[in-house]
């Protein structure tokens, strides 16, 4: 993790950092940035994805969390799911689906309710150019950077590890923010 923080999001950083330099995106906050994507080039798209999608995956881990949700968002993916086991069947089935690299995303919709969904390369749901918009309140790195040299191919085993490190608490304070 530490190669996957320092060197990989570390890159993102810094690229995204060169290429608003001199553009509109400079004062603007990510989170303007990612919902205006569409006007920007490449090299913003993909590298404020990449900035935006990092620190989120970041900030929803810590060493030996796992467990389950509790409380409202529990609830509420339990409404949405019909159980905590039948929400993580499909998010584990979203992830090994993704053909090759992305991101898969638990978001609170624009309707309020909660959703699962994919996303190719450094794209996210706060991007207008995303095919399911949402507040991302969980998300799964499955590029092969995150999980190459500990897991090689094994995508299935990478998934299955991340369960135990998923902060809920920080999942929790996500959903009651938006």
């Amino acid at each position: 993790m530490e190669i996957h923080h320092d060197k990989h999001h570390g890159a993102y950083v810094s690229n995204l950092n060169n290429a608003i330099a001199n553009t509109d995106a400079q004062n603007m906050s990510l989170e303007e940035i990612l919902n205006n994507v569409s006007k920007f080039s490449a090299a913003i798209r993909n590298n404020a994805g990449g900035h935006y999608n990092h620190n989120l995956f970041w900030s929803i881990m810590k060493p030996h969390a796992g467990g389950s949700p509790s409380g409202k968002l529990v609830q509420a993916i339990t409404q949405s799911f019909g159980s905590y086991e039948e929400f993580k069947n499909k998010f584990v089935a979203s992830a090994t689906g993704r053909f090759g690299s992305g991101w898969t995303w638990l978001i609170k919709n624009q309707a309020g309710q909660l959703e699962i969904t994919s996303t190719a390369n450094q794209d996210n749901p706060l991007m207008d150019i995303a095919d399911t918009k949402g507040y991302p309140l969980l998300a799964l790195d499955v590029w092969e950077h995150a999980y190459y040299l500990k897991y090689q191919y094994r995508r299935a085993d990478y998934i299955s590890a991340w369960w135990h490190v998923v902060n809920w608490n920080e999942v929790e304070q996500r959903f009651q923010k938006r």
